[in-house]
């Protein structure tokens, strides 16, 4: 062949190596588990009457619809729970939780749940 008809074909070459391979495999690796901190599955998911259960009556409860928001307050911490309905006339569940001190710095979550379930059990 002469190089003219060679670089006649280069770029009908080039193309077919940027294809997709015909025994090619692609590897399905499940995505990670997502983390939780430990503690967490104490009031991700649960209701109202569950977070009655495990704090008592919270000191705050507002309601902004869909959403409601229970908020635990002590000398440790204070947590604001959220809650959401998981489809149209549903119970809403805890989808969300934030701690903080009492300062308003930030504090872990699972550690601010557990002191509050102390301060529960406690009275």
């Amino acid at each position: 062949m002469t190089l003219h008809r060679i670089s006649a074909f280069a770029p009908i070459a080039l193309l077919a190596a940027c294809g997709p391979a015909q025994n090619a495999r692609v590897a399905h690796t499940p995505p990670p588990p997502v983390r939780t901190e430990a503690g967490l599955d104490r009031v991700l998911g649960k209701d109202l009457r569950a977070l009655i259960s495990l704090f008592g009556t919270p000191n705050q409860d507002i309601r902004e619809e869909p959403a409601r928001k229970l908020q635990y307050a002590s000398s440790v911490c204070v947590l604001d729970a959220y809650l959401y309905p998981p489809g149209p006339g549903r119970e809403p569940l805890v989808t969300h939780v934030d701690a903080r001190l009492p300062t308003g710095e930030d504090i872990d979550r699972a550690s601010c749940i557990a002191a509050l379930v102390r301060r529960k059990e406690a009275r």
